[in-house]
């Protein structure tokens, strides 16, 4: 950040406790820090403002974490949220305003600053407007797939108006917005690095009826969605939904979902890990991302274990077989000791 939004940010910092008290009233100083429970200012204790301190680098007054969903930024990014604002010249409209400043006159042929199409910026600022999915169509739609444990799904959000752009093979009259199921895309650091978007039927009850109804944005590779923290044990695969169904009977078990064959086989392994379960899809493209990321993670002293849906894919198992279905068959491929402690 450079120019006038770097002085802006600035200039909250040295009035962060005054910016927290305005735009988030439910929480508290404690400290060096105002607490509260997220940048919507539900009441809690996750998310953490840093008041004082330097003004660049390591520590410095106005950073802020929210460590339930890694999301980080400076007050700038705070406000950005609070307000659900999508462009930085309406961030730095409304920054002004709480600091009483004047605007800027508008300088010849000038435009206004846009994160690129795509990029991590772009992502981290859909993500940032977007809000919890519970009671939301991205939760009917998934409840509708049988998907009803959605307990610490800190990873996934919600649009309701998210920009499509229509392609060739996309009707004439298709409209260019529609409810999205927003899936966060993190590093081993809990960076942000990208978004999953699958848009939905405004019922819920399907994708939206569009040539392609799951795109991702910013940077993926060697990333993914992330559900729980990994240590010694991690399970992997290419989709949400399928991640997902897993989740509903070993939600205790750390996963991670790929989004695609070839980012799948690219997933950069955390050095804590020891054994790898791969949910492997029952396709070509799937048979051999696994296969790939099997003799990497076992080149690595890691033991990859394949998961086989008894079905299509789990998501199948799921709702076609029922959850003690799926119980026994994960337990007739899990490593005893995980057998134990996660089914």
């Amino acid at each position: 950040m450079y120019g006038p939004a770097a002085a802006l940010a600035q200039r909250l910092a040295r009035e962060a406790e005054t910016v927290c008290r305005h735009y988030l009233p439910n929480g508290r100083r404690e400290g060096r820090y105002w607490l509260v429970g997220d940048v919507d200012n539900t009441p809690g204790r996750s998310l953490f403002v840093r008041l004082t301190g330097p003004e660049h680098g390591k520590g410095a007054a106005g950073k802020w974490t929210d460590a339930a969903t890694g999301d980080h930024g400076d007050l700038l990014d705070l406000i950005a949220a609070n307000q659900r604002l999508t462009t930085l010249r309406d961030t730095l409209d409304e920054a002004r305003s709480f600091l009483r400043l004047p605007r800027p006159e508008p300088e010849p042929r000038s435009r206004p600053e846009h994160a690129p199409q795509g990029s991590p910026e772009a992502a981290q600022r859909l993500w940032a407007i977007s809000k919890p999915i519970s009671g939301t169509v991205a939760e009917t739609y998934l409840r509708h797939r049988d998907i009803a444990d959605l307990r610490n799904c800190a990873s996934l959000r919600f649009h309701p108006h998210c920009w499509y752009r229509p392609n060739a093979d996309d009707a004439p009259a298709t409209r260019d917005n529609w409810p999205a199921l927003i899936a966060a895309i993190r590093d081993h650091a809990g960076a942000l690095t990208g978004v999953h978007r699958t848009w939905l039927d405004p019922s819920g009850l399907a994708k939206a009826p569009i040539a392609t109804p799951r795109r991702a944005m910013g940077h993926l590779l060697g990333h993914g969605v992330r559900f729980g923290v990994a240590d010694e044990v991690l399970a992997a695969g290419e989709g949400i939904e399928t991640m997902l169904s897993l989740r509903c009977v070993v939600p205790r078990l750390p996963m991670i979902a790929g989004l695609s064959a070839n980012h799948l086989a690219a997933l950069i392994l955390p050095g804590s890990l020891r054994r790898l379960y791969l949910a492997r899809d029952a396709d070509p493209a799937g048979r051999a991302a696994v296969a790939t990321l099997a003799a990497r993670a076992r080149a690595g002293g890691i033991d990859a274990l394949p998961l086989d849906a008894a079905l299509g894919d789990f998501n199948d198992d799921l709702r076609e077989l029922g959850r003690d279905a799926l119980v026994r068959g994960l337990g007739l491929q899990f490593a005893p000791q995980d057998s134990e402690r996660f089914l």
